[in-house]
């Protein structure tokens, strides 16, 4: 650092140091300036250039070394210069020492701290760059952060110094003229009944809903902006239009219809989308049919000597096929056009925000919510495309069982279909980069799932890098690494399950301006609005959760914050979702699990109870798993439960409503559970924590009374 720098910042220390040493905070204090206000009214009257120099030297002082009291100097020049003066002066001063406050953090920190965090800085030029001015105007006028934080983080970025002046200096000015008209009444208060003039209290009732009024400024602004470039229609077709009849779209358009909106639902391919066709639907069939395999091959447990079963693979996914086919009509065109939805099967482009292109026509529309979903996504593997991977999508086209297959990915969909296939009698191994199955969950969880895997015969290949794709005489070979050496896993078929990508490109988005966020999902606020407000989205197509009721509940807020948006917005509200993996066992969560605690530091008491002591998990032999309760530490509320067993997901409805409705453990005990039951474990999980926080010293007591009677006559 050269020695310019180190006198400045010597200097710089001098002056903070002298104003907290001497106690120069205390003249800037509304109550000092109060007693002071007769002779300073005066001084100021006799001397006005002084002072008014005197004012402007000290504000930008104070804000240019980011000192407490510009606040209060703001009200002072109301009350001493008067309004327009007041206004002057503030906002000139403040703009100027903003300013140098902007100068020196350049100066003194922008090279040090730009070659240390260049990877978080330069994005945040390219956004400066990109939309910086309307960002700092934003940021004045509502500010979401302290000026002074303002100030020196803007001298980080490339953002000139005179367009950082004007910019502040407009966007500041709503709010001093709100605090120097208050300072003005301030002023007049010469009594105690002035308080309760109407000017002091039309002046404090400003100071109030200004930012309210700010934030509607801004919102106004900004909309403006995203929409000076398309044309709006006169009048519109229909008050909704949903692109994509999945989850999210069909219960879109169905809360839009029974709010006897005109909503118009396009879907290019098939009715129900991914849940329906090629996800929940086929794969609980799938499981259910492989579940009944198991139970004959453990017949021995169950007390039979002996049990054969003969099954054809190709019927097997026949009967998937009809399973999908009887509940297709809850989802069909019929069905949702008898609730007054206008169904249209094509590809959809979004012309304007309020424009939708489909099958050459073109429908206007009020609102547009994208519903696209997502897609398996395929990793760049050398050689994958040569082995024709198989995906969570393409799997149930197959009619002959293979021999030897190859999951990659141990997520939900890894290992349901992995379990399924090891259960047909496939050679499965599954295989990942991480240290355990099902990474999202608790490792005792996971460590439960993956015994049982193994023990339906699944190779579980852990800690394994891919390398590449090779063909050989049997088929076909991964060669991957593991502990820095090559291995090569043989296979006839691989699965690819390692994770899905938003359907974000080819209907539009990209001509208005509305880009994927990092991690490919489509950006939207808490309202499930995207930067053209109109435009809304829910489901898989923006996460954060890809599973059929998320988008279901998403699309609630999105159908009616586009439809009544313009009266009252709601938040979409993540807090009570179900996560549900349909292993052997099953694998049920809500609220947090413990790594989820932990990563988010937030403190809490475990309580588990295994279901090997349940009766009916013993007679059912399912006796393996747990049930595990997160409370907050000295109560009963429940933060998270986790449930790992058979039918654990039909367990888990019990906590969710416990959860939403704010009742504890407690509750849980006191209700009368049916025997035997596998929900009876919810109820023994609260008596263990029952049993942990009992009165110890009131239970001694109640033992000397039995005592007592036992002894008297």
């Amino acid at each position: 650092m050269n020695a310019k720098k180190l006198s400045l910042i010597a200097l710089l220390a001098v002056l903070v140091s002298a104003f907290f040493i001497f106690d120069l905070g205390s003249y800037l204090n509304l109550e000092y300036i109060k007693t002071q206000q007769d002779s300073l009214q005066g001084w100021v009257a006799d001397n006005r250039v002084l002072a008014i120099g005197a004012f402007m030297l000290i504000y930008i002082a104070v804000t240019a070394l980011s000192l407490p009291g510009a606040a209060v100097m703001t009200l002072v020049a109301g009350a001493v210069f008067g309004l327009l003066t007041g206004l002057i002066l503030v906002s000139f001063a403040s703009s100027i020492g903003a300013t140098l406050a902007f100068l020196i953090a350049r100066y003194l920190l922008r090279e040090p701290l730009t070659n240390k965090f260049s990877g978080y800085i330069e994005p945040i030029n390219r956004g400066i760059e990109k939309d910086g001015i309307s960002y700092l105007f934003t940021l004045r006028l509502v500010p979401l952060f302290p000026f002074f934080v303002i100030n020196a983080v803007m001298g980080l970025t490339r953002m000139k110094a005179g367009t950082f002046y004007w910019v502040s200096q407009l966007g500041m000015l709503p709010g001093t003229i709100v605090f120097v008209n208050a300072g003005t009444q301030l002023g007049a208060i010469e009594q105690p009944g002035d308080i309760l003039s109407p000017g002091l209290i039309l002046s404090f009732c400003l100071l109030g809903i200004f930012p309210w009024i700010a934030k509607l400024i801004v919102s106004a602004i900004q909309t403006r902006k995203i929409y000076r470039s398309f044309n709006k229609p006169a009048s519109f077709d229909t008050n909704m239009v949903v692109i994509g009849a999945g989850a999210g779209g069909l219960v879109t358009s169905y809360i839009a219809a029974a709010t006897k909106a005109k909503v118009t639902l396009i879907e290019r391919h098939k009715m129900g989308g991914d849940c329906l066709n090629t996800g929940c639907v086929p794969s609980k069939a799938l499981i259910r049919t492989t579940h009944f395999l198991a139970d004959v091959r453990d017949a021995r447990d169950l007390g039979i000597r002996n049990a054969e079963v003969e099954y054809d693979f190709a019927e097997v996914m026949e009967r998937v096929q009809r399973v999908i086919k009887e509940i297709e009509p809850h989802d069909s065109i019929e069905r949702y056009e008898s609730l007054g939805v206008d169904c249209v099967t094509g590809s959809a482009h979004i012309r304007s925000p309020w424009e939708v292109e489909v099958n050459g026509k073109t429908i206007t529309t009020r609102n547009i919510v994208i519903a696209t979903g997502a897609r398996p996504a395929i990793p760049e593997i050398p050689g994958i495309e040569s082995v024709e991977p198989l995906t969570s999508d393409t799997i149930w086209e197959l009619r002959q069982r293979p021999d030897r297959l190859l999951v990659l990915g141990a997520g939900a969909i890894g290992c349901e279909l992995g379990q399924c296939f090891a259960r047909l009698g496939t050679e499965v191994s599954i295989m990942f980069r991480g240290s355990q199955v099902l990474t999202r969950e608790d490792q005792d969880a996971a460590a439960v799932v993956e015994q049982r895997l193994q023990q339906d015969g699944i190779n579980i290949l852990s800690n394994h890098t891919p390398v590449r794709f090779e063909a050989t005489d049997k088929g076909y070979a991964l060669i991957a690494r593991h502990n820095d050496q090559e291995q090569r896993i043989g296979f006839d078929k691989v699965l690819v399950a390692t994770g899905r990508t938003a359907n974000v490109q080819g209907f539009g988005l990209e001509d208005l301006g509305i880009t994927a966020a990092p991690g490919g999902t489509i950006d939207v606020d808490e309202y499930l609005r995207t930067r053209i407000p109109n435009i809304l989205a829910c489901g898989d197509v923006i996460g954060p959760y890809q599973f059929t009721h998320a988008a279901s509940h998403q699309a609630w807020y999105a159908s009616v914050n586009g439809l009544f948006g313009q009266f009252k917005k709601f938040k979409v509200d993540y807090s009570f979702i179900p996560f549900t993996t349909y292993t052997s066992p099953e694998v049920a969560r809500i609220g947090l699990n413990e790594k989820q605690a932990i990563d988010q530091g937030v403190a809490y008491e475990a309580v588990r109870y295994d279901l090997s002591e349940l009766d009916r998990a013993i007679t059912d032999e399912a006796a393996y798993g747990f049930v595990k309760v997160l409370l907050k530490p000295g109560t009963d509320k429940i933060i998270g439960v986790t449930l790992v067993g058979e039918h654990a997901a039909e367990m888990l409805p019990e906590f969710a409503l416990a959860m939403k409705n704010k009742l504890g453990l407690n509750k849980i005990l006191g209700t009368l559970h049916a025997y035997p039951t596998l929900n009876e474990a919810n109820r023994f999980v609260a008596g263990e924590w029952k049993k942990r926080h009992a009165p110890q010293q009131v239970l001694a007591w109640v033992k000397k009374y039995h005592d007592w009677r036992r002894n008297t006559g």
